[in-house]
Parts: C-alpha cells; sequence; structure tokens
C-alpha cells in the first residue's frame, strides 16, 4: 500500500506501523481500517478518520471456519466500498492474544489483535489474586505482547507497595508491576509509555478491576460506564459489554474488553518458559529424570521448598495449570485427529461417489 504522509498520520491514529510485508498491501477501490468493535450485526471499523459499520465476506461466515481465522478487535482489514463497506481480507497480525473459549470445547478465542502490551489490572482489595496473575501471564506469553500489571485501587489501602514488592518476588523481572490510582492521571502516566503514536494495548481483568475507570482516565473524559463492586469479594457488573477499540489523547489506542469470568487455557501454552522458567531448572537438577517431586531422594523442588527458594501457594499453582494445560493440550490433539480423520473419511467418500456416479 502506498502511503502519503497525510495516510500515515492518519492510519497513525489507529496503531498502523507500515509493514514491508507484500501481504500486507491493499489496491484501490480496497482500503485499510481497522476493527475497533465486533456485535451480532457486524462490524466497526476506523479509517483514522471516522467510525462506520462493515460487514465480514462470505468467507467468513462458513460455520466450520477456525474462529481464529475471522476479523477481531485490533485487526487492520482490507475493506471494499459498498452499502455496507465489506471486509475482505484480514492483514497478517502482528501479535495475538487468544484464549480457550468457555464451554467444554476447547476452540481458541480472540481477545486482541496487533497490541504491544497487556495491561493485566487487578484490584488491592478482595479481587488480588496472585495465581490468576500467573494465569493471565501464561496465556500472555506467546502472544508476542508485552505483560504489565496493574493494581488498581492504590488509594484504598496503606499496603499498595508491600503487596507490589511481595509479587515482585514471584514473577519473572522483565514483568513490568505498578501500583496505581486508577482515577488520578498522574498516576497512571507510567502507562503512557504503551500508548504513543503506532501503539496499543488491551485491558484484560475481572469485573471490578478498574478496566472502565483506567479507560476514563486515559481518555480524559467519562465515556466508558463504571460501576460500584460488591463487598464480598470486591467484583463488579458486567459494565463494558463488548471489546472496543478507542484512539486516545496520548496518540495511541487502548482496547477494553468485559470482565473475564473464564480463562481457561489454549493447550498451546509453555510452562517451562516465562515465569515458571525456575520451576522447570530445578526439576532438571532432581537426582531421577523421572522425579514425580512428591518423595523422592534428591528432589530438587521437595529441596526448594524445605528452605524457602519455592514458594508453597506459587508451586501449587503451578501444579494446577500443569495439569489443565495437559488436559487442554490433549483434548486439542484428539480434536484435531478427529478433524483429520473426517476429511480422510470425505475424501474417501468423494472418491466413491465419483467413481459409481461420475463426476460433474
Amino acid at each position: 500500500m502506498q502511503t502519503t504522509s497525510d495516510d500515515e498520520q492518519r492510519l497513525a491514529r489507529i496503531g498502523w506501523r507500515a509493514s514491508p510485508s507484500p501481504e500486507a498491501d491493499v489496491a484501490p477501490p480496497q482500503f485499510l481500517a481497522r476493527v475497533v468493535a465486533q456485535h451480532r450485526a457486524g462490524y466497526q471499523l476506523h479509517d483514522g478518520e471516522s467510525m462506520f459499520n462493515a460487514q465480514p465476506a462470505a468467507k467468513f461466515l462458513k460455520r466450520d471456519l477456525d474462529p481464529t481465522l475471522r476479523p477481531a478487535v485490533g485487526d487492520f482489514v482490507a475493506v471494499a466500498p459498498g452499502s455496507p463497506p465489506t471486509i475482505e481480507r484480514i492483514l497478517p497480525r502482528r501479535t495475538e492474544l487468544k484464549r480457550g473459549a468457555a464451554g467444554e470445547n476447547h476452540k481458541r478465542q480472540i481477545i486482541a489483535t496487533n497490541v504491544d502490551a497487556v495491561f493485566v489490572l487487578v484490584g488491592l482489595d478482595g479481587d488480588f489474586n496472585a495465581a490468576r496473575i500467573e494465569r493471565y501471564l501464561l496465556l500472555i506469553q506467546g502472544s508476542g505482547a508485552a505483560p504489565v500489571v496493574v493494581l488498581t485501587k492504590a488509594d484504598r489501602t496503606d499496603d499498595a507497595e508491600a503487596t507490589r514488592a511481595e509479587l515482585r518476588q514471584r514473577l519473572p523481572v522483565e514483568v513490568e508491576i505498578f501500583a496505581v490510582n486508577a482515577k488520578a492521571a498522574d498516576s497512571v502516566a507510567p502507562l503512557l509509555r504503551w500508548l504513543g503514536p503506532g501503539g496499543t494495548a488491551v485491558l484484560v481483568g475481572s469485573s471490578g478491576a478498574g478496566k472502565s475507570t483506567l479507560t476514563n482516565t486515559l481518555l480524559g473524559h467519562e465515556r466508558q460506564a463504571t460501576g460500584a463492586v460488591r463487598e464480598h469479594d470486591s467484583r463488579g457488573r458486567h459494565t463494558t459489554t463488548h471489546r472496543a477499540l478507542l484512539p486516545l489523547p496520548s496518540g495511541g489506542c487502548l482496547i477494553d474488553t468485559p470482565g473475564m469470568r473464564e480463562l481457561k487455557l489454549t493447550g498451546e501454552e509453555e510452562l517451562d518458559e516465562g515465569q515458571f522458567a525456575d520451576i522447570d531448572e530445578l526439576a532438571q537438577s532432581c537426582r531421577f529424570g523421572d522425579c514425580t517431586h512428591m518423595s523422592e531422594p534428591g528432589c530438587a523442588v521437595q529441596a526448594a521448598l524445605a528452605d524457602g527458594r519455592l514458594d508453597p501457594a506459587r508451586w501449587q499453582n503451578y501444579q494446577k495449570l500443569r495439569d489443565e494445560l495437559a488436559a487442554a493440550a490433549d483434548t486439542l490433539e484428539a480434536q484435531l485427529r478427529r478433524k483429520s480423520e473426517s476429511r480422510v473419511l470425505t475424501k474417501a467418500l468423494n472418491r466413491r461417489l465419483g467413481e459409481k456416479y461420475g463426476r460433474h
């Protein structure tokens, strides 16, 4: 796509970065836009100047299409003009944040694409849960985006820095952690590092964690609805009902998301990377290669638990995530195997029908 300086300034408002890939070329009369919201009736797009409604091309509506291959919030898309305009193609994604879809199946669901940072919001109240933060980081690990932990409601507690320091000991050093008052612009100013021109961040966290409050502060005005949280668990109602991408005064874009009740792994995550690399390293030092880390002599994991080098709560969460990930991976593998077998059977059936009745 050949762009002028005016085009580049316009597209930068929606987070576009010129790509050297030929797949990013968009030839007239098609034009470039970004998905800012998805509804049952279609999509909302932004071209850097205005927002408009669009419909997906027929190929995106096939029932058996992998959901991750459909347009998602954050995608840059090639759009054909018309009434309504039509999304013809998804441009290559530079990052992709996804989770396992809710329910019994193990399909993957896109949370957001083309984001530079994922802000994991957790309230410094009854919402705080270090194990849930580790689960978020595991999902973010393979996305290509940088994880940033944002501890909100720092103005409501005297222990904000102590909690942040304790969490700092549990998480990898490369994961940034901020304790903020989401209502104060000066308190959230450090987050603007990821929200300059061309930058995009997505907010994730449970309902009541302060995502909409933070969004309003970064916007500089009240746009997103906010609500009170329940006293017994500090959870809120879903004041944000769908994912939405918002251009910010700082030049970047922010994607707000509804609170997530279920945070399922996709089955593709790797526990021996990222925040659990130290546990994997300990396991490599066990005397026996098939050590279960329960009662075997020479177990490095049990030794680290005994002398305080490994937090018992963190070890328990690791075991829980390991078991869940193994189950998800097995289910995903079984689904792929069934799909492959189904394709083979379909081809065989078509061949027999062709031999019997001839091809038309």
